[in-house]
C-alpha cells in the first residue's frame, strides 16, 4: 500500500515555518489582481501572434537534413518576433543555451577593432569566457581583437549615464545590458530603464547598437525590449518562453539585418537563417510559447511567496516581496556555505525527478566558482520548471528561478526551510 499523500498543511510544521508560510500567502494575496492582469494581457498577446501568423497543424511538424523550405521554422520565427516586439527572430534548437545565443549575437555584430561596452557592470558568469575576461586562446571576443569595458551600476543599482558616456570610445559599436540580476546582488533592469538606455544612446551616440540579455525577463512586463527600440536581444527557451515544454534551444531577435548577422554566425556566411532542420522540435516550441504566459504567471506568484517567506524567516531577500517585478529571479542571502548546502538539499526533496539525490557543489563549464544546483527537472537545467542554484562564494546567495506551478514553488521553499531547521541553521 502506498503511504497516504498529505498537503503541506498536514506536515505538522515547526511554528516558525508554518507562520512564515501563512504570512507569505497573505502578502501574495494582495498582489493577485495585478498578477492576473499581467497574465491576461500577455496571454492575449501570444494568442494574437499565433493567429496573425496563421499557425496551422502542418507547422507542428519538423524537417530533416538541411531543412530547406521549412515553413514551421519560418512561421515560428515570425511569431516570436511579434511577441518580442521585433522585426525578426532566429529561434533554433541548434542553440545549446542562452549563453550560446548571446555569444552568437555578439560575434555576429562585432568585428576586430570594435569596442563592446556593458552598461550594467560585470556580465553573467558564463559570458566571462565569451568576452575574454577569463581563459585565453579559446576564441573569445578579446582573442579576436574586440575590446570590452564594464561600467558599474550606481550604488542604487541604476545605470550610471555619466560614467557610460565617459566610457564610450570612437570604436564603440555595441552597448550591452543584462536585464536580470544574474548571480549579482542587485535589482534587475525593468523595461522603463531599458527604454531610457535606448533613448540615451540614440540621442547622444547614434549608430551604436543596444543589445539586451533578456533571459528570465520575457512576458513579465507588458512590453519587451524590442517594443522600446532595442536593436538586438537574446534568451533561452528552457527559461520563460519555452513554457517548461521546449526541450532545448534559444532565440535571437531584433532588427532584421542584425538577426541575419547572428544567423550567419550560427550557421555559416552565405547560409544564414535559410537552413537548419527542425526535427521534432516545432510542436514543443510552439506549444511551449503558447503556455509561457501561464508558467511565467505561476513563477511570479512563487517568487513573491519565496521573498515574503524567507524575509519572514529573517533572511535578506532581493527583490523584496512588494517590489515591482521585471524577471523571475528571487535571491535569498543565506550567509554561509552550510546554510546554502542545507537549503539546496532540502529544496531538492520537493522535485518530481531525482528527489532522492543530494546536490553537492561542483565545477561547471563557463563558471569560475563551484556552483550548487538543485531542482529535478524533466528537461535538464530547465529553470522554467523551478530551480535553486548559485555560486559557492560570499555572501552565499541562492537564486530561485521559474516555477511550473505556484504550489510546487511553495513546497520547495518549505522543504528547504525544514532542512535548515533540522540542522539547527534556522
Amino acid at each position: 500500500m502506498f503511504e497516504e499523500q498529505r498537503t503541506v498543511y498536514d506536515w505538522n510544521l515547526p511554528p516558525i515555518i508554518a507562520s512564515a508560510a501563512t504570512a507569505a500567502e497573505e502578502v501574495l494575496a494582495k498582489q493577485a489582481a495585478d498578477l492576473r492582469l499581467r497574465l491576461e494581457r500577455n496571454h492575449y498577446k501570444v494568442l494574437a501572434a499565433f493567429q496573425a501568423e496563421r499557425v496551422s497543424t502542418y507547422h507542428l511538424h519538423g524537417t530533416t537534413g538541411y531543412g530547406l523550405g521549412d515553413s514551421s521554422r519560418e512561421v515560428l520565427d515570425r511569431v516570436f518576433a511579434r511577441v518580442l516586439g521585433c522585426e525578426a527572430a532566429l529561434v533554433r534548437g541548434q542553440f545549446v543555451s542562452g549563453t550560446h545565443a548571446i555569444a552568437t549575437a555578439l560575434f555576429g555584430v562585432l568585428r576586430p577593432g570594435d569596442h563592446c561596452l556593458s552598461a550594467t557592470g560585470k556580465p553573467y558568469d558564463t559570458l566571462e569566457e565569451v568576452i575574454g575576461l577569463r581563459g585565453q586562446g579559446q576564441g573569445s571576443l578579446l582573442d579576436f581583437g574586440v575590446a570590452f569595458t564594464a561600467v558599474p551600476l550606481t550604488p542604487e543599482g541604476d545605470i550610471c549615464y555619466e560614467s557610460l558616456a565617459e566610457a564610450i570610445q570612437p570604436n564603440t559599436r555595441l552597448v550591452m545590458a543584462q536585464r536580470s540580476c544574474g548571480y549579482a546582488w542587485r535589482k534587475s533592469l525593468d523595461i522603463a530603464q531599458i527604454a531610457q538606455l535606448v533613448q540615451f544612446i540614440r540621442r547622444r551616440f547614434p549608430g551604436i547598437y543596444v543589445f539586451v540579455d533578456n533571459c528570465y525577463g520575457e512576458l513579465v512586463e507588458a512590453e519587451e525590449p524590442g517594443n522600446v527600440g532595442v536593436d538586438l536581444l537574446a534568451g533561452s527557451l528552457i527559461k520563460n518562453l519555452g513554457g517548461s515544454i521546449a526541450p532545448t534551444g534559444a532565440y535571437v531577435a531584433g532588427k532584421a539585418a542584425l538577426v541575419e548577422l547572428a544567423a550567419q554566425r550560427l550557421t555559416a556566411p552565405g547560409i544564414g537563417s535559410g537552413v537548419g532542420a527542425t526535427l521534432e522540435w516545432p510542436r514543443s516550441f510552439f506549444q511551449g510559447l503558447f503556455f509561457s504566459p501561464l508558467t511565467v504567471h505561476e513563477a511570479l506568484k512563487g517568487a513573491i511567496f519565496s521573498a515574503a517567506f524567507w524575509q519572514t524567516l529573517g533572511c535578506e531577500v532581493h527583490p523584496t516581496p512588494d517590489c515591482p517585478r521585471t524577471d523571475l529571479i528571487q535571491a535569498i542571502k543565506l550567509g554561509s556555505r552550510e546554510r546554502m548546502l542545507a537549503f539546496c538539499q532540502g529544496f531538492q526533496q520537493g522535485s518530481p525527478i531525482d528527489a532522492h539525490v543530494r546536490p553537492v557543489p561542483a565545477g561547471m563549464p563557463g563558471y569560475g566558482d563551484e556552483v550548487i544546483m538543485a531542482g529535478g527537472t524533466f528537461v535538464q537545467g530547465a529553470t522554467s520548471e523551478f530551480s535553486a542554484d548559485g555560486p559557492l562564494r560570499e555572501p552565499y546567495v541562492v537564486y530561485l528561478q521559474g516555477g511550473i506551478s505556484y504550489t510546487y514553488v511553495k513546497i520547495g521553499n518549505i522543504l528547504a526551510a525544514l532542512s535548515l531547521h533540522e540542522q539547527g541553521l534556522l
